[in-house]
């Protein structure tokens, strides 16, 4: 597209003011003309606004160095202009090449271990301004049913679609999981699909450069030109790259006979398939689908239920139907709250941190479980969807419970009656209290 460049200077514009400007031009555009092929892209990717704008929200999200051992610290050490100077004139000169991706395994609650890819802080500010560039364009033709990693939308709004379909009666459930989905993704396809938006071939250029970019491990390396599937997570541009791709399914849902009365609501690669029936022809076509795009069903952790006799869960989120109890109201009502599993992963990080602490003072302690606390109930909390009440009630039962034997093991000479008060003085403190934080528990519906 061939947007005039935009001194972000001029006018007395700050940087964000002028990357949004040129993102609300280019999406109007794309919206307009769904097949419009967009040129003219790189240049953008250059610009110093952009590169500025890119390295503001690459800081925003932390995160560790990568495999030149380069941290945030360093770089305002060693000056951010010249930072973004020698970024900037390597994408000018086309000599930019990507440094290897750092692999760490990060545990997982099953007992198994997801890789996660961290590039260096000057790949993820490139990444991040080809982000800025390309992502509006594609944000026109993603479905409204799908909420993961996009902006002004989260996991609440995923959870809250599902219980709008669940309340138009549809009950039938297809829960899928893709195997290794970021693991899967076919470059050559990938890259075929982002060409059908964007044909500016020195950004489709970065993107291969990105995907073949070699893998660091335990200081031995792998990947590089040989790699033909993945996108690392981690890397600033995967979630967008996970979602174009993952965008050839939603279409195919939005057009196919087959799934004509059939909704999807999808969180990156977690989503599930709704309706009054889902007939065998709609999951054979779905199952061609994923054939064709290379990608496989993980059968153990797929499943077709009736939710009304059958609960599932979702996003660490449990749906299940119920008969009310309550004399004041009649039939049945959709329970939405906390998983078992999601309560079990907060008691065991609850205890973790409280061990970690447990000589030192209580503000410490404090610190440790607040930020916990807080983001578990500002996740599980949704206004006029979720009801958290009970499971609020055993996370502070279970609070005063570790907390009691916290304090007696600190020292045994405290007496039973002081350690049983433990709990009030943690409150009185600043301990965030669980059935008392935010807003008042949603009812059942």
């Amino acid at each position: 597209m061939g947007t005039s460049n935009t001194d972000s200077r001029a006018k007395g514009n700050r940087p964000a003011d002028a990357v949004r400007d040129f993102q609300r031009k280019i999406y109007r555009k794309a919206k307009q003309e769904p097949k419009f092929r967009f040129y003219s892209l790189y240049d953008k990717i250059c610009r110093e606004d952009f590169l500025r704008e890119a390295y503001k929200r690459v800081r925003a999200n932390r995160g560790s160095p990568g495999v030149d051992g380069i941290s945030f610290a360093d770089v305002d050490e060693g000056g951010l202009e010249s930072f973004l100077r020698e970024i900037r004139k390597s994408l000018m000169e086309k000599s930019y090449r990507p440094d290897p991706v750092l692999r760490v395994m990060i545990p997982k609650s099953d007992g198994t271990e997801r890789p996660l890819g961290i590039p260096t802080i000057r790949d993820r500010v490139v990444q991040m301004s080809c982000k800025l560039a390309i992502e509006p364009i594609f944000e026109a033709d993603f479905d409204d049913d799908s909420f993961g990693f996009r902006p002004k939308r989260s996991a609440k709004d995923a959870v809250g679609r599902i219980k709008e379909n669940l309340k138009a009666g549809r009950h039938e459930v297809y829960d899928a999981d893709l195997s290794k989905y970021f693991d899967s993704i076919p470059h050559t396809k990938l890259l075929k699909t982002v060409g059908q938006r964007i044909s500016d071939q020195k950004v489709l250029h970065l993107l291969k450069m990105w995907l073949k970019a070699p893998i660091e491990e335990g200081g031995r390396m792998s990947g590089g030109k040989k790699n033909k599937r993945g996108t690392p997570q981690g890397g600033v541009i995967s979630p967008l790259l996970a979602n174009i791709y993952l965008n050839l399914m939603d279409r195919m849902i939005r057009k196919r006979p087959e799934f004509r009365d059939l909704k999807m609501v999808r969180y990156a690669d977690d989503f599930v398939l709704m309706g009054r029936k889902i007939s065998a022809e709609a999951l054979d076509r779905l199952t061609w689908l994923f054939k064709k795009m290379e990608l496989s069903i993980n059968e153990s952790k797929t499943h077709l239920v009736d939710s009304r006799r059958s609960g599932f869960e979702f996003l660490s989120f449990t749906f299940q139907y119920h008969c009310s109890r309550l004399k004041d109201r009649e039939g049945h009502y959709w329970n939405i709250a906390p998983s078992a599993k999601a309560q079990k992963r907060l008691r065991g990080e609850i205890k973790a941190r409280l061990i970690k602490c447990r000589q030192r003072n209580v503000k410490i302690g404090i610190d440790q479980l607040n930020p916990l606390l807080r983001g578990w109930l500002n996740y599980f909390t949704i206004p006029g969807v979720s009801y958290t009440k009970y499971a609020r009630g055993k996370i502070r039962i279970y609070l005063r419970d570790r907390l009691f034997r916290h304090q007696k093991r600190k020292s045994q000479r405290y007496r039973i009656a002081y350690c049983r008060k433990t709990f009030s003085r943690w409150l009185d403190a600043g301990l965030i209290d669980p059935e008392a934080y935010g807003i008042p528990d949603t009812v059942k519906t």
